[in-house]
């Protein structure tokens, strides 16, 4: 256990480590050199506090163990100065005072196990389930690992399909692709993301549910998952936890994705939502004195988003793969923000939910001109290409035309395109309509192609101009 709790290794967080740390605190904090060993808290101030000591021990981003009168409790190191370092703490509310002792430990580090399925957990992969103690696997990762080395992943060539008629049909998914759904706040993003979970292709699901309602969680895992949670494993920080722990919530997820990917399995991963990740990293910066570059942002925040979503995809030859849908919440609607700017640059494809369609009650609803996927051609056959294309092409000459048409100035027959698009885009848009209880679609061209023949049969009695 000795060489386990040496100062300059890495560790995993669990109870029994807790208990060792208090141990280590305690004798550090009656020994006359705790500061050789260790380093003393100096200033406390709002989201960070500072400590000597450490300055050549230390390297952005290690976690140290910090003793206080109520216990041992931890921090990440986010600035290194020539003779201080700034510690943010990972529990809010931390007593912090003038002196405590500060152990460096080096980098977070989880060991996912098979047994972590159906459970819910916190960032620092603790239960919050009320379960049993989770079992650890026998390989204890960094939850900041990087991405594998570009030329040594597989290429991704497999579509699958997802249930959703709207995804399948204009922006179909490949396995080892990362997708982003933008949406505004009380749109149905959470739905679409539930929906997408009941996907057969998958044999692991991770969640990470970054800054959701206390409230709501239990509601997720109970309700909207149900029996699918027996192959899911959540991860949770509520609004109301630390900056930190919203940080890491998507890391900790992330490393246990990789766990199963590595062991060959295919593994969707959902991140809900990667904007208030990208705020967490924001308050954690800040609170360091880094300054803003970009709306409020700091230059950090550009630099872990990549980071982060490139640890998803195709792992090595004869590794699974992560399948991503990474959830964006656009500030205002506004589809341009930072956040939503800079992600949509690094996945492989965005869903576009509009607030206008939610309105005329179409749900999902996802706006299927402004989604894109960047590998649907790996999905669609030639002919499904050719259709959707055509079909984009009805729906577009349908938008464009709907005020004049509202205020009577077209006359039909004048326009043999638009004719067809009267009388078939309102049933592609009745096809779309999806509820999270109704059974997932089998195959959405079929599905289609009946409705469009059940409308011409009834002599265009579902369409309407």
């Amino acid at each position: 256990m000795s060489a386990a709790l040496d100062e300059t290794d890495t560790f995993s967080f669990g109870p029994s480590r807790l208990a060792a740390l208090g141990s280590l605190a305690a004798r550090y904090g009656q020994s006359e050199n705790s500061v050789a060993a260790g380093g003393r808290v100096q200033t406390i101030a709002a989201g960070h506090y500072t400590v000597s000591g450490l300055s050549r021990q230390v390297r952005l981003g290690d976690f140290v163990a910090h003793k206080s009168e109520t216990g041992v409790h931890l921090g990440e190191v986010v600035r290194v100065e020539q003779e201080l370092v700034y510690i943010c703490p990972i529990e809010p509310g931390e007593p912090i005072g003038i002196h405590d002792t500060v152990i460096r430990k080096g980098a977070f580090r989880v060991a996912p196990d098979e047994s972590w399925c159906g459970r819910a957990i916190n960032a620092l992969g603790e239960p919050i389930d009320g379960g049993a103690p989770l079992s650890h696997g026998p390989v204890a990762r960094s939850i900041a690992n990087s991405a594998p080395p570009s030329m040594t992943r597989r290429r991704v060539e497999e579509g699958f399909r997802t249930g959703v008629r709207a995804i399948d049909l204009f922006s179909p998914l490949c396995l080892g692709q990362r997708l982003g759904i933008f949406a505004g706040s009380g749109i149905g993003k959470s739905t679409l993301l539930s929906m997408l979970a009941r996907a057969e292709a998958f044999d692991r699901v991770v969640i990470a549910l970054v800054g959701e309602r206390g409230r709501e969680v239990r509601e997720f895992i109970e309700d909207t998952l149900g029996e699918d949670m027996r192959k899911t494993v959540a991860v949770v920080a509520t609004s109301d936890e630390s900056p930190m722990l919203r940080k890491m919530a998507p890391m900790t997820a992330v490393t246990i994705a990789e766990h199963f990917r590595d062991q060959g399995e295919n593994v969707l991963l959902i991140v809900d939502s990667v904007t208030r990740f990208a705020h967490a990293i924001r308050e954690v910066a800040t609170a360091s004195g880094e300054p803003p570059i970009a709306r409020g942002y700091p230059a950090s925040v550009f630099t872990e988003l990549p980071r982060l979503l490139e640890r998803a995809g195709p792992g090595i030859e004869g590794a699974g793969t992560i399948t991503a849908i990474i959830s964006i919440l656009v500030d205002g609607d506004n589809h341009n923000d930072p956040i939503a700017d800079s992600t949509r640059g690094i996945l492989d494809g965005h869903i576009v939910m509009e607030r206008s369609l939610a309105e005329e009650g179409r749900y999902p609803p996802i706006n299927p001109l402004s989604s894109v996927s960047r590998l649907a051609r790996k999905a669609w056959t030639p002919d499904q290409e050719k259709l959707v294309a055509r079909l984009k092409a009805l729906i577009h000459r349908y938008e464009e035309t709907r005020d004049l048409r509202l205020i009577g100035g077209y006359r039909p027959g004048s326009d043999p395109d638009l004719d067809m698009a009267i009388r078939q885009v309102p049933v592609i848009y009745e096809t779309l309509k999806q509820s999270p209880g109704e059974r997932p679609s089998f195959d959405a061209f079929t599905d289609l192609a009946n409705a469009l023949k059940a409308a011409a049969a009834n002599g265009g009695a579902i369409a309407r101009g």
